[in-house]
């Protein structure tokens, strides 16, 4: 699981039987601080998310393949919760402990 935010809709007229009736979004995947990492994609929306939120994403096909209920489906990221706060503690190069928040 990672955390990333959500930066947009993806909208279209014609898609694959396996995305009916549900809400595509596009997610940001983030570092620990919160910090962009990695290229933005597509993910299947299971909470009810909207833009801006920080979020949960699974990507594996396998939790996909379950949660829709089908064997061969082109799905590999959901979005499985949406995150209140994250708490990480970090270690400085000195040793001492920081807590970011």
């Amino acid at each position: 699981m990672k955390i990333a935010r959500v930066i947009g809709n993806v909208e279209g007229v014609i898609k694959h039987p396996t995305y009916a009736s549900t809400t595509m979004l596009v997610v940001q995947p983030l570092d620990e601080f919160l910090k962009a990492k990695g290229r933005t994609h597509p993910a299947i929306d299971t909470v009810g998310a909207g833009i801006g939120d920080l979020v949960l994403v699974v990507e594996e096909g396998k939790a996909a393949r379950e949660r829709v209920g089908q064997k061969n489906v082109p799905i590999r990221t959901l979005i499985v919760g949406i995150v209140d706060s994250v708490d990480v503690l970090a270690r400085e190069e000195t040793g001492k402990q920081k807590h970011l928040a």
